[in-house]
């Protein structure tokens, strides 16, 4: 009854993030609706064009009946209403101020997207797999890919079954 999360690498393409010299180190935040956030614990230094940085981050979301029924709730509604737009678990690429320049923000410089319908549509986790980092800026403009592991089905065929009990 878990949802388990693992960000495992991100890689740049020649980008204005790869030439913007402010843009020093990122870490990655992974949001499911309003509820959940977390982040990598280190933010690590940005590659350069054709590199990855490695962050082996590894979460687990729980989903049990138990302790967890807003979040157990919130699965049922996406399953049932498929005009939701908040079926996606969001990575954001984040920007972390160096040490010196503590007076600048945060800033969030990418966005990518696994979503957990498909997931249940295609009855298959995702697995080390490379997603599309898209430019907070330009949403249409891919600035890198993200390698993540998104393990739900389970989970989500759980909730499911519930779902055809109530």
């Amino acid at each position: 009854e878990k949802i388990r999360i693992e960000i495992i690498s991100l890689g740049l393409t020649e980008s204005r993030i790869t030439s913007d010299e402010t843009i020093q180190q990122l870490f990655v935040e992974c949001r499911l609706c309003n509820f959940l956030a977390e982040e990598t614990p280190l933010s690590l230094p940005k590659p350069t064009s054709g590199q990855r940085i490695h962050y082996n981050y590894s979460n687990v979301i729980h989903v049990d009946k138990a302790n967890n029924r807003a979040r157990r709730e919130y699965l049922k509604s996406m399953l049932l209403k498929p005009d939701l737009h908040t079926d996606s678990l969001r990575f954001t690429v984040v920007s972390d101020p160096p040490e010196d320049e503590q007076d600048l923000e945060c800033e969030d410089i990418g966005f990518a997207y696994v979503s957990l319908r498909e997931i249940f549509q295609k009855q298959r986790d995702i697995i080390e797999q490379d997603i599309d980092v898209f430019d907070s800026q330009d949403g249409s403009a891919v600035i890198g890919k993200l390698k993540v592991t998104v393990e739900a089905l389970h989970a989500l065929r759980s909730v499911y079954e519930e779902c055809k009990d109530d």
